[in-house]
């Protein structure tokens, strides 16, 4: 399995973790998961990615898929943007 790929199932590993609805654990995984964050995805975008997964981690409605989120942006949005720079 492509490297990519093992990040895209351990993104979404994460996110089911940060979907089990227990208030202690929440409290626990909110900075693990932005410090996670910023070790996966690596610069800027990767901070601004653990900022926002330890504030959605640590609100009462974790719904939204951060880490896969990030995982799509990083390998198909921002990939995209790159390859146009370079073509023009």
């Amino acid at each position: 399995m492509n490297k990519k790929y093992k990040k895209l199932a351990l993104s979404i590993v994460l996110d089911i973790i940060g979907f089990v609805p227990i208030p202690f654990l929440d409290i626990a995984w909110a900075p693990l998961s932005g410090y996670l964050m910023t070790k996966m995805y690596k610069g800027k975008a990767g901070k601004i990615a653990g900022i926002v997964s330890f504030i959605e981690e640590i609100l009462p409605l974790d719904i939204i898929p951060t880490f896969t989120i990030m995982w799509m942006y990083t390998y198909l949005i921002h990939k995209e943007k790159v390859e146009t720079i370079i073509d023009h």
